[in-house]
């Protein structure tokens, strides 16, 4: 992997980003340095990954399917609507290549699935989905005390076992999107059914839109 300076990265995320997101940035950057440790991944990788993660968050919608479009990247019915919170992973990978330099394929696809996940994540995947979603900051996000209460039995879990950790973020994640009414992408039904077929053999019916 070709060397990248990490203070410069830094740098570059505080100036584009937003505060809120740049504090985010920092936490799941930093939560994915420690999973990466004790889960025995690359360290730096982990860095860079959870550093660029939300690079292209700063990006307009409209600029952010451009992106993608002209690097030739298929985008689902969902990603390309105007309040989608999915695109900017897509995009976040052609921005990290394009503009940051990043050629770590590892690196590129933990930015492109951090929001949806998918089937056979690699470590380095998992720790960066799972990274964004426990980070020190997001009790301020979460929606209830029940989800908060979850919050903190998934950190305990996340140092434990990352596929039982993934299980229960996209389950609590599903049920929320269901409890919504939202759509839900196909990707993620599909990461759910996988590790949870993975897990206990058995994929657990639930009713999803």
């Amino acid at each position: 992997m070709k060397t990248t300076n990490l203070a410069k990265l830094r740098k570059e995320m505080e100036q584009t980003l937003e505060r809120k997101r740049f504090e985010h940035t920092l936490g799941v950057a930093y939560t994915a340095a420690n999973l990466a440790m004790v889960h025995g991944a690359d360290v730096e990788k982990a860095l860079i990954a959870g550093m660029l993660h939300d690079c292209a968050k700063c990006m307009s919608h409209r600029k952010q399917i451009a992106l993608c479009r002209k690097n030739h990247i298929q985008l689902s019915q969902i990603e390309t609507e105007e309040h989608s919170t999915l695109l900017h992973a897509k995009a976040g990978c052609c921005l990290a290549r394009k503009k940051y330099g990043i050629t770590d394929e590892d690196i590129l696809r933990a930015i492109s699935y951090h929001t949806t996940g998918r089937p056979h994540m690699s470590l380095l995947e998992k720790i960066i989905y799972i990274a964004d979603y426990i980070e020190p900051g997001r009790e301020r996000a979460k929606r209830t005390a029940a989800d908060i209460q979850n919050l903190q039995e998934v950190r305990k879990l996340a140092y434990q076992d990352l596929d039982e950790t993934l299980c229960k973020i996209l389950s609590d994640t599903l049920d929320y999107l269901v409890r919504k009414g939202s759509v839900i992408d196909g990707i993620t039904r599909q990461t759910y059914e996988y590790y949870c077929e993975n897990l206990t053999g058995e994929i657990t019916e639930r009713n999803i839109l």
